[in-house]
């Protein structure tokens, strides 16, 4: 399944907020698969902030990873291997095996150095590609506007 055609069947929504979070650092693909990339983007987000469901889904890890707590999130219907999020640094609040919907309160935001402030490092991978979270947003193109009223 294509991922605009899958974007267009899901009920999403941004992970923390509203309103939709300032993103402090944006998903920056790497040329291989070993190569230094950001592999997800980083939201800010003080901590105690409840990080919510971006669709509905099962809960198929909440646990540490590097001493960093993560909740990750498979999506059902969105193809072969189905579409899984990824949050960090977190506290969980549900256990694995655990169906949401979308908007349940799933973590918590804890401190940790990977952002210049508290923030969430959202990823989104299919099988072993990763790809880009925001894509799962209703994110708005921007248009550049005149500068003097009336312009063209």
């Amino acid at each position: 399944m294509h991922l605009l055609t899958l974007l267009a069947t899901l009920t999403l929504l941004w992970p923390v907020g509203p309103p939709p979070p300032e993103i402090l650092r944006g998903w920056q693909p790497p040329p291989g698969p070993y190569a230094a990339g950001h592999r997800g983007v980083d939201l800010a987000a003080p901590p105690g902030t409840p990080v919510l469901a971006p669709a509905a889904g099962t809960v198929t890890f909440a646990g540490p990873v590097g001493g960093r707590g993560a909740v990750t999130l498979t999506l059902p219907g969105t193809g072969t291997p189905p579409l899984r999020t990824t949050f960090t640094p977190v506290t969980p609040l549900v256990p694995r095996g655990t169906r949401v919907a979308p908007g349940t309160p799933i973590a918590e935001v804890t401190e940790n150095p990977h952002c210049p402030r508290t923030c969430l490092h959202w990823g989104l991978r299919r099988g072993d590609t990763y790809l880009n979270p925001l894509a799962l947003t209703q994110h708005r193109a921007s248009r550049l506007l005149p500068l003097t009223p009336g312009a063209p």
